[in-house]
């Protein structure tokens, strides 16, 4: 029959494609088998070091605490070096940092400050890191170290806690009329009513008035 035979003619023309293009079609099979399945692996493995770093994080804030300051260094030490590519290492450094700071350590302090900076991915939290940075060198009274930690540009939420801390190294510096106007953005920034506006206030009412 005419249909058979164009049948049988299509299925000679399919078996000769196949064994002309046939290893290619399964090599393109294989590889995307090997993308999908990656992919898969890669996720699991990304979830696998959040959570492996979530729990070391958690024992850390017990250790926050209970004031045991040499664990929480030495746990944030092993979350930056195991997962510093998940939010609880850059949350880790900080914590370390805060800690070396109460600690007197001022060296370890910073060093780990400046992980944050290099390190993190959040805009945010590079300023943050950047104002604790300024603190520590303002504990030190390196004041031009302190300014310069404060030349970037921080995003919005803490534009008013980088004018107020440009505002204590000012003041430090005996620099009272650019101290005024740092604290007065500092209150520009600030919310009505609130308890951070007062201790900027303060701050202000002690320079006196501008001569």
């Amino acid at each position: 029959m005419a249909y058979d035979h164009q049948e049988q003619e299509q299925l000679d023309e399919l078996k000769a494609w196949w064994a002309h293009y046939g290893n290619l079609v399964l090599l393109g099979f294989a590889v995307v088998a090997l993308v999908v399945g990656g992919f898969q692996g890669w996720r699991y493995y990304q979830r696998g070091q959040a959570v492996a770093a979530a729990t070391l994080y958690g024992q850390l804030e017990q250790a926050d605490r209970a004031g045991d300051r040499k664990r929480v260094r030495d746990i944030a030490g092993q979350i930056t070096a195991k997962y510093a590519s998940t939010p609880y290492g850059t949350l880790a450094a900080l914590g370390a940092a805060r800690a070396s700071g109460e600690a007197g350590d001022l060296a370890d302090a910073k060093s780990r400050l400046h992980w944050v900076i290099e390190n993190s991915r959040d805009d945010a939290v590079k300023d943050i890191a950047r104002l604790r940075l300024a603190a520590v060198f303002l504990d030190e009274k390196n004041y031009s170290e302190a300014l310069k930690q404060l030349e970037t540009k921080p995003v919005d939420t803490v534009a008013g806690l980088y004018a107020d801390m440009r505002g204590d190294i000012l003041s430090a510096q005996g620099n009272k009329a650019q101290a005024r106007n740092a604290y007065q953005l500092a209150l520009d920034r600030s919310e009505a009513g609130g308890p951070y506006r007062a201790i900027v206030q303060l701050k202000l009412d002690a320079l006196g008035d501008a001569k």
